[in-house]
């Protein structure tokens, strides 16, 4: 396990988009509020569709980039009884968090910015996740999209990258997930003013042979295949 005491250089912007993660959200409200109602009511995806498209990618060798409280590599369905699993994030009390919750598969820490080239010297990977992490960055779905560049590399041939993010553009919002999204949007929690279907569909068809984009309400899954 690799400790996270790198000490890193942070944008406003960046820091503003994880700052949320601190230790009362994590052990107190997350899995409520956001996977239990938020998901559910808000953003028409139900945390159960999400785990599903987890159990339906996921490989024995994967790596999950912004962990949240860890609650989908906790309990998603591996191919393997002792996977091989690696957790990835900028906050530190995200990766202290999800490692525990994990613990019964040793999971490997790496806190790192994806937005900056990936300093990485172990084994690649044969899935890689980003869950509700891409609405979180800053930019552009063309700027935020750099993530992929940076995480390509920790990929075998022919592995899978997917994950779930929050749409905005012609994807259908209810009153409610229009106001939160503003309300987060100015906090600088979410940065998905510009994050369109047709934004996100074609950063993945730029980088990867093969894409798929399904929505749930304003929630996207997406898949792509190098």
């Amino acid at each position: 396990m690799e400790t996270p005491s790198l000490e890193l250089s942070l944008s406003p912007e960046v820091h503003a988009g994880q700052s949320a993660y601190t230790w009362w959200t994590l052990r107190v409200f997350y899995d409520v509020g956001v996977l239990g109602y938020s998901n559910r009511f808000v953003w028409k995806c139900p945390t159960p569709v999400q785990l599903d498209w987890y159990d339906t990618h996921v490989s024995a060798n994967h790596l999950d980039v912004g962990v949240g409280t860890g609650y989908y590599t906790a309990y998603c369905r591996y191919p393997s009884p002792t996977p091989r699993l690696a957790l990835m994030d900028l906050n530190a009390n995200s990766l202290e968090y999800a490692a525990s919750r994990a613990a019964r598969y040793s999971p490997e820490t790496y806190r790192r910015n994806v937005l900056d080239p990936i300093d990485f010297d172990a084994p690649r990977f044969d899935s890689i996740g980003l869950n509700n992490l891409l609405h979180c960055l800053p930019g552009s779905m063309d700027e935020k999209a750099v993530a992929f560049d940076h995480l390509r590399p920790l990929l075998n041939p022919g592995g899978c990258v997917f994950g779930a993010t929050l749409l905005q553009g012609d994807v259908p919002r209810s009153a409610q997930a229009r106001m939160l999204m503003r309300a987060y949007n100015r906090r600088g929690l979410f940065s998905n003013e510009q994050d369109t279907l047709e934004s996100l569909e074609r950063a993945l068809r730029q980088r990867f042979k093969e894409s798929q984009v399904t929505l749930h309400g304003c929630m996207a899954l997406f898949r792509a295949q190098s």
